[in-house]
């Protein structure tokens, strides 16, 4: 039994060791807790991918595996992925944002260059990359997270009462992604990368007295985006009031209400859906949340928009945790990428918002979105883990004898 003792409290009683120790995990870890909830969310994906895209896979390309077998490919690239960055120190990735960012602009240049980019249904979002496509917006959100976390870990929050601190670089460098994104067209993403933006701002520190010109514009400016084309009017119409066009503008949202409300406590059952069957327009990518919703029923959508809160809390724990600023603001900014983009996804599916075209977290059909997603999960797991191994280390020093406060 001593033995056994020892061998438990080692990783403790050395607080020097850095490297990950079988030991150091149980399950309710928060770093496991972290990777146990996003891989529970993409097999739910791999899932439903699979039911939801059958029969438009079988009409169109003979085959009712064909997107599932394209998704379970980005799957084990996003898992590996996955993997390296929960063994890689957070901190490794302090300078990875100013490359990682004119990279990504670069993308998206290449993006919008005529028979460079791939267009689809009047969007260039995406590069080919032989039998497979990415969109470099995704890079756009991690891109803006890694930068912003170690411009504003550098800037202590008393420099940010100054307004150039406070906007210089970040800011015009997000204002150059979202110019670029919003002339793919992609609005939804376009919100969705200033939301990112503008929330570490605020976790930063930035005074409200700032940020409230900031956002005041980035509002206008999206009302202005959403109105001053007509499909995007149309969709803000349809928002308003689906029913005035229910063969058009108004289709969409109201076969997802039909999917939503057909599932009610319990769903029709797993591969049952009745929507899926060409009535809901690429219903295994935004609006994946609705056959889930006809299948598994309020069960089965409580349980993820669980899933998601509980990835929230730990996320938020994780920053309150971590070792220093930088890792406090990465993790800030993972947590509000997923959540943000998990509120829009279901918001649109439910009626609740317009619809925008962003998939949701983990589950959506979309190799980049999940690839470059289970790479942000990964720094996030490692966060988590770094911090509860400086909280370690302090306790087993307030423990030790001559460290506590009688040894001072």
């Amino acid at each position: 039994m001593a033995s056994r003792s020892a061998t438990v409290t080692r990783p403790l009683s050395r607080p020097g060791r850095a490297s990950g120790h079988a030991s150091e995990l149980r399950l309710g870890h928060p770093a496991v807790l972290i990777a146990g909830g996003a891989c529970s969310l993409v097999v739910l994906g791999l899932v439903m991918i699979l039911s939801a895209s059958s029969v438009t896979s079988f009409a169109n390309y003979g085959s009712s595996f064909l997107f599932f077998k394209r998704q379970l490919l980005w799957t084990i690239l996003g898992m590996v992925s996955f993997g390296l960055f929960c063994r890689i120190d957070y901190r490794k990735l302090r300078y990875a944002g100013y490359f990682l960012c004119p990279i990504t602009i670069m993308l998206l240049v290449a993006v919008l260059v005529p028979g460079v980019g791939v267009v689809a249904n009047g969007s260039a979002r995406w590069l080919a990359l032989g039998p497979l496509s990415f969109q470099p917006s995704e890079l756009a959100k991690l891109a803006i997270v890694l930068l912003a976390a170690d411009v504003f870990a550098r800037k202590r929050e008393r420099m940010l009462d100054s307004f150039s601190h406070t906007m210089v670089p970040v800011v015009p460098a997000i204002l150059i992604l979202l110019a670029l994104v919003v002339l793919q067209p992609d609005l939804g993403t376009t919100v969705l990368l200033g939301t990112i933006g503008m929330g570490l701002l605020f976790v930063a520190g930035a005074p409200l007295r700032h940020l409230t010109p900031v956002v005041l514009a980035g509002v206008a400016g999206t009302a202005f985006a959403a109105l001053s084309a007509d499909y995007r009017r149309a969709r803000v119409l349809a928002f308003m009031d689906p029913w005035a066009d229910p063969l058009r503008t108004g289709y969409h949202t109201i076969q997802s209400l039909i999917a939503m409300g057909s599932g009610g406590w319990f769903g029709v059952g797993l591969g049952a859906s009745r929507q899926k069957w060409m009535y809901i327009p690429n219903a295994h990518t935004d609006f994946i949340f609705a056959i889930l919703g006809e299948e598994m029923g309020l069960l089965g959508t409580g349980v993820v928009l669980g899933i998601f809160c509980f990835i929230a809390y730990l996320g938020i724990r994780t920053a309150l945790r971590a070792p220093d600023r930088f890792g406090m603001l990465i993790a800030s900014g993972i947590t509000i990428w997923i959540s943000a983009q998990a509120l829009v996804n279901m918001g649109a599916v439910t009626a609740s918002l317009p619809i925008t075209g962003v998939p949701l977290p983990l589950v959506s059909f979309g190799g980049s979105s999940l690839l470059v997603m289970l790479s942000a999960m990964g720094i996030l797991t490692n966060v988590a883990l770094q911090g509860e191994r400086k909280m370690a280390r302090r306790r087993a020093r307030a423990g030790a004898p001559g460290k506590g406060r009688s040894g001072r």
